[in-house]
């Protein structure tokens, strides 16, 4: 029997955004055991409570401590029940929770991470300027020709994993926050030799909320990087 799914949110100020994200996954994984995790950063806009009106398990913390952090924790929180798979994903609209079903089926059938790709055929982003994505697609390139990656979008924050595959990365010894613990995340499960896999999706300007991207972020990408090529195997979980 199919084990339980398990959906991980980091919200801040998303109150606008998170009721359709809650709604369109569980219409995607209707026939799923699905648990719904919201990890808030001290939203203003009353996101949590919209959150649990919603059905969703909120966990609230008391200060905005990044989003690197927040998946760490909703990730210790699901590996503890046992899950089958476990989900991360934006819940400000850019991501479109209806392709939920697909990829969670993908990593059934074999894959152990299912990446959301918008620079795979098929995939897309749609609207942000066309400066804001020669910028994405080049942070893309830069962490890819330096960690000599085979996946296309590195920085994406769309995935589902195996619970099994997520335990053997160990998420809580991640370094980073923001863009560059995407990176990491999926550089320790290449790394790992785990099957990775990409599928496209469609991207969207947020519907909602506030950027968690700083200036202290975009330069941790940036130094973070090259460090992550230059760490050895022995840094990675046995």
């Amino acid at each position: 029997m199919p084990g339980p799914v398990w959906l991980i949110l980091p919200t801040y100020d998303e109150a606008a955004t998170i009721g359709e994200v809650l709604v369109g996954a569980r219409s995607a994984l209707a026939e799923e055991d699905l648990r719904v995790l919201v990890v808030d950063d001290t939203s203003s806009d009353g996101t949590a409570a919209v959150a649990e009106r919603l059905g969703a398990e909120v966990l609230r913390r008391p200060a905005k401590l990044g989003l690197g952090s927040a998946y760490v924790v909703g990730f210790t929180r699901a590996l503890a029940a046992e899950p089958e798979i476990v989900c991360q994903m934006d819940a400000d609209g850019s991501h479109d929770p209806a392709a939920l079903r697909g990829m969670v089926a993908r990593a059934r059938a074999g894959a152990d991470l299912v990446l959301g790709s918008r620079y795979v055929a098929g995939g897309a982003v749609v609207g942000w300027h066309p400066a804001r994505r020669a910028v994405s697609r080049a942070g893309c390139l830069y962490a890819r020709a330096i960690l000599r990656a085979p996946v296309r979008d590195l920085t994406g924050g769309f995935k589902v994993w195996r619970a099994e595959a997520l335990r053997a990365i160990d998420p809580g010894g991640v370094r980073s926050q923001g863009y560059a613990f995407q990176v990491e995340l999926t550089h320790r499960a290449l790394r790992r030799g785990l099957r990775v896999h990409e599928t496209p999706i469609v991207f969207r300007e947020r519907g909602g909320g506030r950027s968690k991207m700083t200036p202290r972020i975009a330069l941790e990408a940036a130094w973070l990087v090259p460090a992550l090529r230059s760490s050895s195997r022995r840094d990675l979980p046995k």
